[in-house]
């Protein structure tokens, strides 16, 4: 690509902003009413954590030499087992992300056609919402990733006006009200909505995609990510509060369709049942491209020898047909098990379950970074300063994590420690690829294949494996 078409740091910033901006922030309003606005602490904490994440990430960009994102940082310090383990929870999260937004769309829903669903009706729609934007699918992604391109202004727009004009019909004394209703103390508050707050940034490792796309990459890519996290925070914090100052607490702590709401207060209900069917086809959107893409990551993981290889089989448009309708089966269950008398507390499991799962990948490339400054020989006065941003990254997620609850700490370490025992299904076919790979003459491969370390001469006998043809 030439530098004529390459994109500049204000456009890598803008792309990137626009990326976070997407389906996470829709219920939101609703989630930090149940705290008040005092909830503003966690978002201060949470940009804060996200920057750091940000930068780290970016760094991570620069100086990974291996592929596969996530997985590959991971790789540097953990060896096989790490990339493995990276790509299998965050394929999981996603999967567990997918029936959240569904349940997102189900919610709007209910507002836009003045419908009252009980918990298996909510369940039964949601399902069925997963359903239909799997089956659209199975045709190739072109189409559906146009489709929601366009979608995701659904959730932008309204976002972005309520954060500037709505300043228009803020009442301070409507925010005080609703400030601290349930008389929390300073270090629980900041710490209550941390989870749901960092939903709404989970994606932004995505934003280093872009490496080579972009003018002077070293330097604009961490410009960049951080300038569209900080666009991000600045957009999520001022249209939250702003809300909070419009509708009273009470009123939008029990909607589910918070944004339709608060439109319908600024103008009139029509523009609020506008704002709502726009939400609604933002999220379906969302879910078109997300459904397709959540099978590309386990296809991708399962080509190169991580996941089951299943999950590869594609037909002749590239679409992997047998590992979607699995993934499917998966979120069909994971919408019966979280079903909920109320809509927001199913949707605050799946949250913060969703959260916990994607903070794997997170923490080990943090650790990771250390050993990719080390392996890059970054002079050490820069290499401290990015340790100390990843180590504030990793008590961001540490903080998260605990944020998240006992049930989804639970769950989501159930998930992460299942993950092993899948690992010794695809370990052999591992060994196997590398072995071919590096053209082994015999049939043994050293325990360097497995771990990616090196292993003492004196001990590479015993650490033999044997590969079964």
């Amino acid at each position: 690509m030439s530098v004529a078409k390459k994109m500049s740091v204000g456009q890598l910033t803008m792309l990137t902003a626009v990326n976070m901006l997407g389906s996470g922030i829709v219920l939101l309003p609703t989630k930090l009413a149940e705290v008040g606005g005092i909830s503003i602490l966690s978002w201060l904490i949470t940009a804060t954590g996200s920057l750091a994440l940000a930068y780290a990430f970016a760094r991570c960009g620069m100086l990974s030499r291996k592929t596969g994102g996530m997985g590959g940082y991971a790789e540097y310090t953990f060896g096989k087992a790490g990339n493995y383990l990276t790509n299998y929870t965050y394929g999981v999260s996603l999967l567990i992300a997918n029936v959240a937004i569904s349940i997102t769309a189900v919610g709007y829903i209910q507002v836009l056609f003045d419908v009252k669903l009980d918990s298996l009706q909510v369940g039964l729609a949601t399902i069925s919402l997963l359903w239909i934007t799997t089956f659209a699918n199975f045709g190739g992604a072109r189409i559906t990733g146009q489709i929601g391109a366009f979608t995701v202004w659904g959730v932008i727009a309204p976002v972005v006006l309520v954060s500037t004009i709505g300043w228009f019909w803020f009442d301070s004394s409507v925010y005080a009200a609703g400030w601290n209703p349930h008389n929390m103390g300073w270090m629980d508050a900041a710490g209550a909505s941390v989870a749901i707050t960092l939903w709404a940034f989970l994606g932004l490792e995505s934003a280093c995609a872009n490496t080579d796309a972009v003018e002077n990459p070293e330097k604009n890519v961490p410009i960049a990510v951080l300038g569209g996290t900080l666009g991000a925070a600045v957009i999520y914090i001022v249209s939250t509060n702003v809300i909070a100052g419009i509708v009273d607490n009470p009123e939008l702590a029990s909607s589910t369709a918070p944004f339709g709401l608060v439109f319908a207060k600024m103008f009139t209900p029509l523009i609020g049942d506008i704002v709502m069917a726009a939400m609604v086809l933002a999220c379906i959107g969302s879910l078109l491209g997300w459904q397709f893409t959540i099978a590309q990551v386990f296809k991708s993981s399962a080509d190169t020898g991580y996941f089951l290889p299943i999950f590869a089989k594609a037909n002749k448009a590239g679409t992997p047909i047998v590992g979607m309708l699995i993934l499917l089966a998966g979120q069909t269950a994971l919408g019966f098990l979280t079903i909920s008398p109320d809509l927001s507390k199913q949707f605050d499991t799946l949250v913060n379950l969703a959260v916990v799962t994607n903070l794997v990948p997170y923490i080990l490339s943090m650790a990771a970074l250390m050993t990719m400054q080390k392996v890059s020989n970054v002079p050490p006065g820069k290499a401290l300063a990015t340790n100390i941003i990843a180590w504030v990254a990793a008590a961001y997620s540490y903080l998260a994590l605990y944020s998240s609850g006992e049930q989804a700490l639970m769950l989501g370490g159930v998930a992460t420690i299942f993950g092993y025992t899948l690992f010794g299904f695809v370990n052999n076919r591992l060994i196997r690829l590398e072995a071919i790979n590096n053209s082994v003459p015999t049939q043994t491969v050293s325990a360097q294949h497995l771990t990616g370390e090196p292993v003492p001469v004196n001990h590479l006998q015993s650490a033999t494996l044997e590969v079964r043809p």
